[in-house]
């Protein structure tokens, strides 16, 4: 026993003969203090730290307010626990439950502390390189199971669990899992790969070579996750994710996106007035980039058009379906009031008449 403890135990049994009284006024000693350092926490530390400009060190004392009251309590437990002076189990069993809960509160601590300390990493690409807002869920994920793992060799340790079996073992429960597991151990490698490779990341646009199309909400070490326009949530194994065409809409030098409006002309049309038309529309929309600049192809000679392409740039993928709405409904307004038609698919049928002679010719050949 330290001698602080000592001290604390010979003043307390100056004060109450009794073990049972002692143990009860540790816990409350305890949680007075770890009430006296709360308040000091809340309206002392935080107080003063809201007048600085960093808002990191907000997010630090939060961090570490829970686990520092809890621990102060925890440790008082453990005090009180000591002074009891409980049979041999039931002590080591009442012991080692309250390290197991502190540790649980610092591991949660810890990593968050680590994540809100890659975060500030990944925004200075001047420091690593490696740690950006692509890679950022691979090295998430990574510090959770480096946490965890850490937290139960710790666990282990507390409870006096010998781990040399586990590490003989080890060999032959890995092989065990590699075959019962290895759909999701496929999962584990291609969540890895995706996020170092990074096809995508979080918030990208994509389309998937089945035919989803929705936004990126998480990259897991399983699963990816994506939110479709019918604000539907569709999970996918990232062993999937990994074996499949996926198109990045988000991707390339900015995130603009591309809408083609096509649409046909009659043979005869005026093609400068429709070309001007089709640009004053594009142009006048409050959805439409103005750089780079919306522009018209004349594609093909249709079979009963004049076939024409409307080519302008939206700020993001997920306004294509609203701004082509507004294009056509516009272009189609635009073009009734212009006189410009719009041809439908249509056929000339040419009918020859036969006369007598050869109408008599043909039925005797026939009978």
């Amino acid at each position: 026993m330290s001698p602080d403890k000592e001290h604390l135990m010979a003043l307390l049994a100056q004060i109450a003969p009794n073990r049972y009284v002692q143990a009860v006024l540790i816990v409350f000693l305890f949680l007075g203090l770890a009430k006296v350092l709360d308040l000091v926490l809340t309206r002392v530390v935080k107080k003063w730290i809201a007048k600085t400009r960093l808002k990191v060190d907000d997010q630090v004392l939060e961090i570490l307010h829970r686990p520092v009251f809890l621990s102060i309590i925890l440790f008082g437990l453990a005090l009180a626990t000591e002074r009891l002076g409980f049979p041999g189990t039931i002590g080591f069993v009442t012991l080692g439950g309250l390290k197991t809960i502190a540790i649980f509160y610092w591991a949660l601590a810890f990593t968050r502390f680590l994540k809100l300390l890659l975060r500030l990493v990944s925004r200075d690409e001047s420091w690593f390189n490696l740690i950006q807002d692509r890679t950022l869920p691979l090295f998430n994920n990574l510090l959770i199971l480096l946490v965890t793992g850490l937290s139960i060799y710790i666990g282990f340790l507390v409870w006096d669990i010998d781990l040399t079996a586990w590490v003989a073992s080890a060999g032959i429960l890995g092989l065990a899992i590699s075959f019962a597991a290895k759909d999701t151990l496929a999962n584990l490698f291609s969540g890895v790969f995706i996020m170092a490779d990074s096809p995508y990341k979080l918030g990208d646009f994509i389309l998937l070579d089945s035919g989803e199309r929705g936004h990126v909400t998480n990259i897991g070490i399983r699963s990816t996750r994506i939110l479709t326009r019918d604000d539907v949530e569709i999970t996918i194994p990232n062993s999937i994710m990994g074996n499949t065409k996926i198109t990045n809409e988000a991707g390339g030098r900015h995130e603009k996106f591309r809408i083609r409006v096509k649409v046909g002309v009659a043979y005869g049309s005026d093609l400068d007035k429709v070309h001007h038309v089709l640009l004053d529309v594009a142009n006048k929309s409050p959805e439409v980039c103005k750089t780079p600049e919306p522009r018209v192809r004349f594609r093909a000679f249709g079979d009963s058009s004049l076939d024409h392409e409307l080519l302008c740039w939206v700020e993001k993928p997920v306004y294509r379906g609203r701004v082509l709405h507004m294009l056509n409904t516009d272009v189609y307004k635009r073009f009734a009031r212009e006189g410009i038609e719009i041809p439908f698919p249509q056929q000339d049928i040419h009918v020859r008449s036969v006369s007598a002679d050869t109408q008599t010719s043909v039925s005797e050949k026939n009978f």
